[in-house]
């Protein structure tokens, strides 16, 4: 069994977005289990969140969470968001990237070594303009 690819894809379209002197967005879940985002900043059970390095401290997109320290209202705040609350990534300036499929979204599992912290507990944003992630060899 091949491991989940999205991580993979988070990871390039973040660098490509990057390399094009743009600003990374990802669209997250906040109903996902082990979400840690401030509550009051989610509209509609969702939240977009800028996670260009000039935003964020300590940013680590690893296989099973996205990790940093960012500000919300002045306060730094831990944000934890678990692969499988990602719903797509997109450069501010052009609203290019990836929307993940429910498919996608539905059938990822943490890796079972895996142990989320622990934390309190499909609008896209106008004109998104998003490769979708369609690869259907993925377990091949």
């Amino acid at each position: 069994m091949m491991t989940p690819r999205r991580p993979y894809f988070i990871r390039a379209i973040y660098e490509w977005i990057g390399d094009n002197n743009c600003t990374p967005y990802i669209i997250v879940n906040t109903k996902i289990d082990n979400v840690n985002i401030p509550l009051n900043y989610a509209k509609d059970g969702r939240i977009v969140l800028n996670i260009s390095l000039t935003a964020t401290n300590k940013l680590r997109i690893g296989n099973d969470a996205i990790e940093f320290e960012a500000r919300f209202g002045g306060k730094i705040t831990y944000v934890y968001v678990p692969i499988n609350a990602v719903l797509a990534i997109y450069a501010k300036e052009n609203n290019l990237g990836m929307i993940f499929t429910p498919e996608d979204i539905e059938n990822y599992e943490l890796p079972s070594h895996q142990t989320p912290p622990a934390t309190t507990s499909q609008q896209n944003p106008p004109h998104l303009k998003l490769l979708q992630d369609n690869d259907e060899d993925d377990d091949k």
